[in-house]
C-alpha cells in the first residue's frame, strides 16, 4: 500500500511538470488538492508582463506615447531621465532586465535615443538601488545643466519629497488617478542638482517634478478563465501587488477577482489591525495593494488562522518567509530568484496563474487515485481475509485459497489494476467540487462502508465458486481440489474485474467508457494472461495447485468473476 502511494505521488510530478508545474516537495501533490485559498502576484503571473508605455505625463497635460514630441524640451528631459534610471538593456540580442524597465528603454528607442550611446554620454556615477520598502531608484550622472540625481518611483511616494504646490500635487493625483482606473502602471520621474556625486537615503526628498510615465501590462488570455474555475471550484483567489491600488483594482475586476461584496485595499490598511481583527477582515478583501514582505506574511497566516489551506506566489528574497508560511509556497521559475524557488512546494516554469490552477485540479486527481487505489486494494484484501476466515471458522473440507495462490494474489492481481488506478485521467466535475478538508478522515462520507460491502461481495462471491465445486461441479474424489481451483480463479478474476468499479465512485463505467484509461486495460488484459496461463499452462498448474477446469467449471468461474460489474453499477444506480 505504501509503495502505490508512493508511486502515485511521483506520477503527479511527472505529470505536472509536463504541464510547467515543478514539485519540489512531493507532499505538495496531495496538499494542492485541498488548497481553498490562492494569494497571487499580479505582475508576470496574472499578466503578461509585457511592459508598454502607452501614456505620459508633462506640463500638466496626458499625452499618448505615440503622440509625444520629444523635440520639446520638458518631455525630451522626462524620456532622457526614464532611459538613464533604470538598469535593463535592449539590444539585438535581446533584451535584459526588468519589464518596467525594458519597456522605459524600448520608448527612448523608438524615438532615437540609443540606450548605449547615452549611457556612454552621461555614465553612472552613483545610485541608489530600487528597495520594495522605499518604492524608489535613485541614480548619479553627469548632466549638461550640471551634476544631477535622477529619481523614479511610485507615485504617491514622489509626490510627497517633490517642491510641488498643494495644487500642483492634487492635480497630479487626479491624473495618477484617471489613467491607474484604466489599468495602467504609473511611474512618477524628479531630479536634483548635486554638488558631489555620494548620495544617501536623505537627498532623496527636494526634487523637480519631472512627469509621469504610465505602462500597460495586459492580463493573461488564460487569467479570466483559470480565475473563473479557480471560483466554481470553492477556491477563493486574491491578488496581492505592490501596484497603486486602482490599478490593481481594474485588472483584478477585468479578470474576475474583484466582485461585488470584496474590495481592494492598500496594505497600509492592515498595519495598525490586531491579528485577531485581521482574521474578521481578509474576506472581505480580494486586492492588495502596496505591500510589503511582512504584509503578506500576516495575510497568509490569517487564512490559515480561519482554517484555510493558502497557496501563496513569489518571486523574490523578500518572499521567502511569506512561502515557507504558506501551505503551497509557488515560486516563479522564470523570475524567481534561488531563495525562492528554495523555500517554495512548487515552481511554475511559466509564471502563470492558469498553472496553478491547473495543478490544483492535478493535486484533486491524485488525491482521488490515491484513494482509488487505497479502495481497491483494501475491498480485495477484505474478500481474501473473509475467505480464509470463514474456511478456518467453519472448518472447511479444504481451504479455498493455499500460500503460493495468495502470494500470487498480492504480487499480481493487487498491484497493476492498483498502479493503473493511479494513473486515471481526471474526472468530470473535479473542479465543481469544494476543497476537500485537509483534516477529514479518508474514511469519511460513506468510504468505510462501501469498502466494506464491496470486499464482502467479492468474499461471497470466491466462496460461491468455492461451494459449486465442491458439491456441484466436480469429479467424485476430487471435489475439493476443483473447490480450490474455482476459488482461486474466480476471486483473482473477480478482483480484475473489479478494478473497473473502482474507477469512479459515482459515475458509471458505461458512461466513462470502460477503454477510457488504457493502463487499466494493460493492467486488466496483462493480469488476465497471466492468470490464465497459470490455470492453463500444466507445469504452472502443478506449482499454483489447480487442476484443469471443464466447460461448466469455466462458465460458472466467468460469471462470479464478472458479476461485481451489474452489482455495483446498480448501487451506483440507486444511489444516484
Amino acid at each position: 500500500l505504501s509503495s502505490i502511494v508512493t508511486i502515485v505521488l511521483s506520477f503527479g510530478t511527472q505529470k505536472m511538470a509536463r504541464e510547467h508545474a515543478i514539485i519540489r516537495k512531493l507532499q505538495a501533490v496531495e496538499g494542492l488538492g485541498s488548497v481553498s485559498v490562492i494569494c497571487s502576484d499580479k505582475t508576470g503571473t496574472l499578466t503578461q508582463n509585457k511592459m508598454t508605455v502607452k501614456k505620459l505625463c508633462t506640463g500638466g497635460q496626458i499625452i499618448p506615447a505615440d503622440g509625444a514630441d520629444f523635440s520639446r524640451p520638458e518631455q525630451r528631459e522626462l524620456l532622457r531621465a526614464a532611459l538613464l534610471c533604470s538598469d535593463a538593456t535592449v539590444n539585438e540580442s535581446g533584451e535584459v532586465g526588468d519589464p518596467t524597465e525594458t519597456a522605459l528603454v524600448r520608448l527612448g528607442e523608438s524615438y532615437g535615443f540609443d540606450e548605449a550611446e547615452a549611457r556612454g554620454k552621461y555614465p553612472r556615477l552613483a545610485e541608489l538601488p530600487f528597495d520594495s520598502d522605499r518604492k524608489l531608484m535613485s541614480t548619479v550622472h553627469q548632466l549638461p545643466d550640471g551634476l544631477t540625481m535622477l529619481t523614479k518611483g511610485a507615485v504617491d511616494v514622489m509626490l510627497g519629497r517633490t517642491r510641488l504646490s498643494p495644487e500642483e500635487k492634487a492635480e497630479i493625483e487626479r491624473m495618477n488617478e484617471e489613467l491607474s482606473q484604466q489599468g495602467l502602471r504609473v511611474l512618477a520621474f524628479g531630479k536634483r542638482m548635486l554638488t558631489a556625486p555620494a548620495i544617501g537615503l536623505e537627498d532623496e526628498n527636494d526634487l523637480q517634478f519631472l512627469g509621469l510615465i504610465a505602462m500597460m501590462d495586459p492580463p493573461r488570455e488564460e487569467s479570466k478563465a483559470a480565475v473563473g474555475e479557480c471560483i466554481a471550484a470553492g477556491i477563493r483567489p486574491i491578488m496581492i501587488t505592490g501596484d497603486h491600488k486602482v490599478t490593481a483594482s481594474a485588472i483584478a475586476k477585468e479578470i474576475g477577482i474583484l466582485t461585488p461584496g470584496t474590495e481592494a485595499v492598500e496594505g497600509a490598511v492592515i498595519e495598525s489591525m490586531s491579528d485577531e481583527e485581521l482574521r474578521e477582515f481578509v474576506p472581505r478583501v480580494s486586492v492588495y495593494a502596496r505591500v510589503s514582505p511582512e504584509h503578506k506574511i500576516r495575510i497568509v497566516r490569517a487564512w490559515q488562522e480561519r482554517g484555510n489551506l493558502v497557496a501563496m506566489t513569489g518571486d523574490g528574497v523578500n518572499d521567502a518567509p511569506a512561502l515557507k508560511q504558506a501551505d503551497i509556497g509557488v515560486a516563479m521559475g522564470i523570475t524567481g530568484t534561488e531563495v525562492a524557488k528554495d523555500a517554495a512546494g512548487m515552481v511554475l516554469t511559466d509564471d502563470n496563474f492558469a498553472t496553478i490552477v491547473q495543478a490544483v485540479k492535478n493535486g484533486r486527481n491524485v488525491y482521488t487515485n490515491i484513494k482509488k487505489a487505497i479502495h481497491y486494494l483494501l475491498s480485495c484484501t477484505i474478500g481474501e481475509i473473509l475467505t480464509i476466515f470463514c474456511a478456518t471458522v467453519f472448518h472447511f473440507h479444504q481451504m479455498p485459497l493455499v500460500p503460493v495462490q495468495l502470494l500470487w494474489l498480492n504480487l499480481v492481481t493487487d498491484s497493476l489494476p492498483a498502479l493503473a488506478l493511479g494513473v486515471e485521467p481526471v474526472e468530470e466535475g473535479v473542479m465543481s467540487q469544494p476543497p476537500r478538508d485537509a483534516h477529514a478522515s479518508l474514511f469519511a462520507h460513506g468510504f468505510a462502508f462501501r469498502l466494506a460491502w464491496q470486499g464482502v461481495m467479492v468474499g461471497l462471491l470466491t466462496l460461491a465458486a468455492y461451494f459449486l465445486g465442491l458439491t456441484r461441479l466436480s469429479r467424485p474424489g476430487l471435489e475439493g481440489a476443483a473447490a480450490n481451483t474455482m476459488a482461486f480463479a474466480t476471486l483473482t478474476m473477480c478482483q480484475l474485474f473489479h478494478a473497473f468499479n473502482v474507477r469512479s465512485e459515482e459515475q458509471s463505467l458505461f458512461r466513462m467508457g470502460p477503454l477510457s484509461n488504457p493502463a487499466m486495460v494493460r493492467a486488466f488484459v496483462t493480469g488476465m494472461l497471466l492468470q490464465l496461463a497459470v490455470l492453463l499452462l500444466p507445469p504452472l498448474q502443478g506449482v499454483f495447485s489447480v487442476l484443469p477446469m471443464d466447460g461448466r467449471q469455466w462458465l460458472a468461474v466467468l460469471l462470479l468473476a464478472a458479476a461485481p460489474i451489474p452489482i455495483c453499477e446498480g448501487a451506483k444506480l440507486v444511489r444516484s
